[in-house]
């Protein structure tokens, strides 16, 4: 307006108009998308908008690419991936779904700390992978002339600290597992994981629903969320069911390997990746029950071949005390009660290498259960998926910063 331009200063913390004349702050040359610095005195214009009416103007930065449509800011969802800054430059919303997830974080940490547990590090690089069946990356040492793995989980170094006497230990960071990548699978992945020496898996399902319905209250100040199509509420106390009464429902529970296949395949699910019993019923609960599972829910009380690091049960042997915690027909994670006794454990080692179930054992690890440990319950939370319910989002990408893609041609 004649002599006066008008612009908006926008930064994180918010948006302000500047009131700049020419005759004050010399000549305006900017490009939207500047960075400027501005200095002048509180104003506010006839319709009462708080303003800078500004003395000087001094250019920071210039912008040397145009940015994109401004109204509808970066619309293709691979360049939001590949240039996440863009994303966020022109995104408030995507600006403050990612401190959501830094709040989310935030929050787990205050949740442990505050109850006497302690935050350690353990290896990313490993000389054995342990505390889940998945596949590892593989790298190798120079000066020490050995191949390693980046972990895919940091259960079995956190069991150690037990043994050591710390009690109550916890970790969170990333994880590697070289497999696929889909809407809830990433190869560089957040988990915490947390173990808790004289607790059981009762105790860790009633830790576990009172830290989400924490977290959610802190973070977005409600417990009710829309996820995957649904309206769920993830306040304490969750649903709890057992898996084999959820197989049974469905026509599916049998110990027989080929009648388990024969089921599977009559309802259209390919088992020729499944070699063994255990990944059929893995394959039966990921392809038939998890979908059902809306409301949080506990799915509990696994067979022990799935199981390999879980406690039996004291009524049936053949049933361990595991669960899997659920939403929107989406797994959070995974708790046991421990096993704490050495000779059962290399029993489950053995089992699983017979079983060809991709999964190392540590004769290490059995040692130092050899010293005692305490009965002992342990969780593994996986924070992009949780990320993914308070936000809403149904692709895991979408709350992973730099999320792993393709090169380009």
């Amino acid at each position: 307006m004649g002599k006066l331009v008008f612009l908006d200063l926008v930064d994180r913390s918010g948006k302000i108009q500047l009131l700049v004349a020419e005759d004050r702050a010399g000549p305006v040359d900017l490009d939207l998308g500047d960075i400027v610095g501005a200095t002048g005195i509180p104003a506010k214009t006839r319709r009462g908008e708080a303003s800078l009416a500004v003395t000087e103007l001094e250019l920071l930065a210039k912008i040397r690419r145009p940015l994109p449509d401004t109204f509808h800011g970066v619309t293709e969802t691979e360049t939001r991936y590949r240039q996440r800054y863009l994303d966020l430059l022109m995104s408030e919303e995507s600006r403050r779904e990612f401190e959501v997830r830094a709040r989310i974080v935030a929050s787990i940490r205050r949740y442990l700390d505050d109850r006497g547990f302690v935050e350690v590090e353990t290896p990313i690089l490993q000389p054995r992978y342990g505390g889940a069946l998945a596949n590892p990356f593989v790298t190798h040492s120079n000066e020490l002339d050995q191949d390693l793995y980046l972990r895919i989980a940091t259960e079995l170094y956190l069991k150690r600290l037990i043994v050591g006497g710390l009690e109550r230990v916890y970790e969170l960071g990333r994880d590697f597992r070289n497999e696929s990548v889909s809407y809830k699978h990433a190869p560089e992945f957040t988990m915490v994981e947390w173990y808790e020496a004289y607790a059981d898996y009762e105790d860790t399902m009633r830790r576990i629903e009172e830290l989400v319905e924490t977290a959610a209250r802190e973070t977005i100040g409600t417990t009710k969320v829309t996820f995957r199509g649904h309206e769920v509420d993830l306040a304490a106390p969750w649903k709890r069911v057992k898996l084999v009464e959820q197989l049974e429902e469905r026509g599916l529970w049998t110990r027989d390997e080929d009648e388990l296949r024969r089921l599977l395949d009559e309802r259209g699910v390919d088992t020729s990746a499944n070699d063994t019993w255990s990944k059929l019923v893995d394959h039966a609960l990921s392809h038939l029950v998890e979908p059902d599972l809306i409301e949080p829910t506990i799915l509990h009380d696994y067979p022990v071949e799935v199981s390999p690091f879980a406690r039996p049960t004291d009524d049936d042997p053949s049933i361990v005390e595991r669960f899997e915690f659920f939403v929107g027909g989406m797994e959070l994670g995974n708790a046991f009660t421990e096993i704490n006794d050495p000779d059962e454990q290399a029993e489950r080692f053995a089992q699983q290498a017979a079983d060809a179930a991709g999964q190392q054992g540590d004769p290490d690890y059995v040692e130092a259960l050899a010293y005692g440990m305490p009965p002992t319950g342990g969780l593994g939370l996986g924070i992009d998926r949780l990320a993914m319910a308070l936000t809403g989002k149904e692709n895991i990408r979408d709350t992973i910063l730099f999320p792993a893609l393709r090169e380009r041609d």
